[in-house]
Formats: structure tokens, sequence, C-alpha cells
């Protein structure tokens, strides 16, 4: 006899319907699972046959049994399948009704005495319920709150196989779970804590207004990694549709949630990070923690330890806010739309420019040093803010600003970027490509004099020229201004760090020429 019984497969940060096919015939006993399972899936035979027996059904296991998962192309990977194929084969031996399985959709693994536990993925299993028109499930009474945030799928949470069987029978089932509300957002790190350090500060505005990347460089505990972790707490909230977007990333990456994200993520992951683990892969693509950051911050402290190849490998997300993952049965796109906040020290001792505690590197050291951040790298960083280290005064001095007054600036900005969106396409002043840029920055004169000056005298590149301007369009829209004045280009222009002595040396003079 056949059954079939409906469950998901997560691949990347998306789920795809399967559908479990039971078939029981006379023959030689033997159990047979087609659909490109792994090692987990087909171990999950044991699980089912200790599961049925201890929960009582009289499962009969000599006969020739086959279970296959279409799609046979997918490459099927977990335990999420158990319960489905458990109550596939019931449904096949007559236990329940096949009819009982239709519309289904079935998500848990088997404990050996037939309780359900939790898996991960379970959102964008649940959105592909939706997309699919399929309006039911039965999940882990853990995944509950994390199921029933998707509107239009009927969640019910079980515990053990019995009373999944006893749901998937009911002709009238009993309430469905209720979506966890979300609440707001406390104790994050405030700007309050921080003292002195204006010019810093200034930047960590200016790159939450327009979704800007920064790099912080100065010494050894003069408030870098102080002030990245404070910028999540001067972002917007996050919209229901990012929330779901990013709570969904951490679901597909296995992560237990007891409802919908209503924080922007913040990720730090240490230096010795590989190439897969940032931005992503597997046999079967995982996300990296520029997905895990997608909607939120990445933070890359100790940016020239990080290893060549892996800082190489943010060039596409930076660009193109995601990442293409390409294995031999295919690709996954996965989404990484965030903002990078890096760190690093002037030097290997961290000592260079600080007075207190000179540098001890040599030149070639220091070059050396630098020369582990490549240009094109450099040059997708918006804002190059210098941190130097600060005199006891400032150290003991008045507080600074709070993160409340500081979001209110930022959110206004927000808005005047969303007012231009039905004309742009772009959400914020950092998705601008050059020709929007450039338009909006308008035919200002001296603004545009400025300009060329800085390209001919400072070498930037048209990159560089295009992130300058988007800059002081971020600028213009914290200070309200209709268009963007040559104040906003001048002080554009001095966050964007000069990569030689010598260049950084014409900066500062070219700077001081234009007050």
């Amino acid at each position: 006899m056949l059954a079939t019984a409906l469950t998901a497969a997560v691949f990347g940060v998306d789920a795809h319907l399967v559908r479990v096919e039971a078939d029981t015939a006379a023959g030689f006993p033997k159990f047979t699972m087609l659909g490109l399972p792994d090692s987990s899936i087909k171990e999950s035979a044991g699980r089912i046959r200790a599961a049925l027996r201890n929960c009582g059904y009289g499962f009969k296991w000599d006969r020739r049994i086959t279970v296959s998962m279409a799609p046979a192309s997918l490459r099927k990977m977990g335990s999420s399948y158990d319960l489905a194929t458990a109550l596939g084969l019931l449904a096949a031996d007559g236990a329940l009704a096949s009819s009982a399985l239709h519309g289904l959709l079935l998500v848990g693994e088997l404990a050996l005495d037939g309780g359900v536990r939790p898996v991960p993925g379970v959102l964008p299993m649940m959105l592909m319920a939706r997309r699919q028109g399929i309006g039911a499930a039965l999940v882990p009474a853990e995944s509950a709150a994390e199921a029933a945030i998707v509107a239009g799928v009927q969640v019910y949470p079980v515990a053990s196989l019995p009373e999944a069987v006893s749901l998937a029978c009911a002709t009238e089932r009993p309430p469905a779970a209720r979506p966890v509300r979300a609440t707001a957002a406390t104790g994050l790190p405030d700007l309050v804590d921080v003292r002195g350090q204006a010019l810093a500060r200034r930047a960590l505005e200016v790159a939450a207004a327009g979704g800007h990347n920064v790099l912080f460089i100065g010494p050894p505990g003069s408030g870098k990694t102080m002030l990245a972790r404070r910028l999540a707490g001067i972002l917007p909230p996050l919209t229901t549709d990012e929330a779901i977007e990013t709570t969904a990333i951490h679901s597909a990456w296995g992560a237990r949630l007891a409802g919908l994200m209503d924080v922007r993520p913040f990720r730090a992951p240490h230096h010795t990070a590989s190439d897969a683990a940032l931005v992503g892969g597997g046999a079967i693509p995982r996300p990296g923690e520029v997905s895990l950051a997608h909607n939120g911050v990445l933070f890359l402290d100790e940016l020239p330890e990080f290893r060549r190849h892996v800082l190489e490998a943010l060039r596409e997300p930076l660009e193109d806010h995601g990442v293409t993952v390409s294995r031999v049965r295919g690709s996954v796109r996965l989404p990484a739309r965030f903002q990078l906040v890096a760190a690093m020290n002037p030097c290997a001792c961290g000592g260079l420019g600080n007075q207190a505690s000179p540098c001890r590197c040599t030149p070639e050291r220091i070059r050396v040093y630098q020369s582990r951040l490549s240009g094109p790298l450099l040059d997708r960083i918006d804002l190059h803010v210098e941190v130097p280290a600060l005199p006891y005064d400032d150290l003991t001095g008045p507080c600074g600003e709070a993160s409340a007054a500081v979001a209110g600036r930022v959110r206004a900005a927000r808005q005047r970027q969303a007012d231009r969106a039905t004309r742009t396409g772009a959400l914020t002043n950092s998705d601008l490509d050059g020709p929007q840029a450039r338009e909006l920055v308008g035919s200002d004169r001296e603004a545009r004099r400025l300009l060329a000056e800085a390209v001919n005298r400072l070498g930037l590149t048209g990159r560089g020229h295009d992130r300058l301007l988007r800059v002081a369009l971020t600028l213009a829209d914290l200070e309200g201004a209709p268009k963007v004045q040559p104040r906003h280009v001048a002080e554009a222009l001095q966050y964007r760090r000069c990569r030689t002595d010598t260049q950084q040396h014409t900066q500062f003079q070219f700077l001081g020429e234009r007050g």
C-alpha cells in the first residue's frame, strides 16, 4: 500500500517541498530509502522503528518497505523528515487514513520513546508552506512560537508521535498556536557611555543614517570596539518584513528562537574565521556570518589579522548585498545586506601616532601591516575614522549624548531617503548607484569644483568618488538641507583615508586649503 506525507528540506536559507512516499509490499524483509538521503536520514529507520514500538503501534517490518523522498535530485540531510516518514508508514500500513495527511506539513525529529524534538529551519519551512498553499502544519512543541510567526498556516505543536497521529486524524483540531509578539529592544549599549571621541561619534551617526560601512583606526584601548557595539542602538528598528527575513535566516542556520527577532543582529566573528564561516558554504550551503548579520551589523575587530583571502571574499557582499555559493549540484543565493564596522590598530604594536606610547615598529613593518588590507577592499568602506587615545581629562569628562537623541536624527534622515525611494528605488544612500548619486547631488558649482579638485589631487577612484557623493548626501539629510553644499563634500572628504603617508599629507593639506 502507498501513502504520501509532506515535509520540507532547507537549502541555503530557503525551504523546498519534499514528498515522502512510503510503500509496503510482500517480499524479502528490507527497508530502503531513496532520494539522496544522507547518513542521518538513513539512521532514521532505527529511530522510527523504536518510536513506533515504544508507542504501541504494531507496525510489521517483515516485508519490503520503500521510502522515497521527492524530488530525488535534491540532496536531503538532517532529521526533520522523521515525523513525516513515521506517519507515512502508518498510513501505508492502514493505521490511519491516507487522506488525513493531505494538506498537512509534518516536521520533527523522533526520539526513541516517540517524543518529537525540534529541528532547524522551521520558519523557512512555514514560509514555503504558505507559498505552496499548505494550510496546516504539525511542528515540535519547542518550535511552535517560531512557526506561528507566518500568517496563513495553522500551526499545531506536538510533543509525541501519538499526539501527532491524533491531530492528523482529528476532524476538529484545537486552536492553533498564536504568534509571539516582538517586544521592544532593551539593554542595548548606549552612546552615553562614550566620552570624548567627537569625530568618531559623528562618523557613527553618519554611518547609521546612510547605511555606510565604517573603519575605526586607533591604538588599543581608544574605544573602537565600544563605539562599534553601539551602532545597533541608533539604527531604526526592524520592520515586520525585515524581522521575518532575519529570523528565517537564523532559523535556517540552526538558532533556537522563541519568536520573531526584534533586535538588529550584531555579529562579531573572531579573526581566525574561515572564508566559508564568514560568507557561507558547505556541501549543502549554509549561511555564514555575513548572512547572519543581514539587516544588522557585522563587526570585524583586528581587521588586518584576518587572512587575506577571507577579507577579499567580502567584496561581493559589500557591493551586491548577497553571496552566491556554487556547488556541483547547483548554486544558492544567500542574502547579506549588512553594515560593516571594522577596527584596526595603526601598526602592529598599536603605538603609531600615540605620543604617550611611541611606535616601536620599523617603517617596513608598518608598511607590511597596513598592506594586509587591499585597496579594493578599503575602497568599499565609506568612512575611515581616526580614533586617537584619550587624555585623562576626556576620560573623566562629561558623558556623551545618549543613543535615543542620536537615533531620532538618524530616523529623520532615513525618512528623507525613504521619501526618495519611490524615485530611486534605494532605501538608503548607500544603495544608490553612481548616476543616481550624481543626479541627487545637483549642479552646485562650488561643490562640483571641490569634487573635481579632490579627484585630481587625491587620486580618488570612480568607486571612491561615488561613495564620497553618498556620504555627502547623508550629511545633507542629517542637516535637513535641500541639496548638497560644499561643506558636506568637505566633511565627507575627511572620512576618505589615503593609503600612503604622502597621500595622507596631501589630503590634510588640501582640506586645510578648503578651510
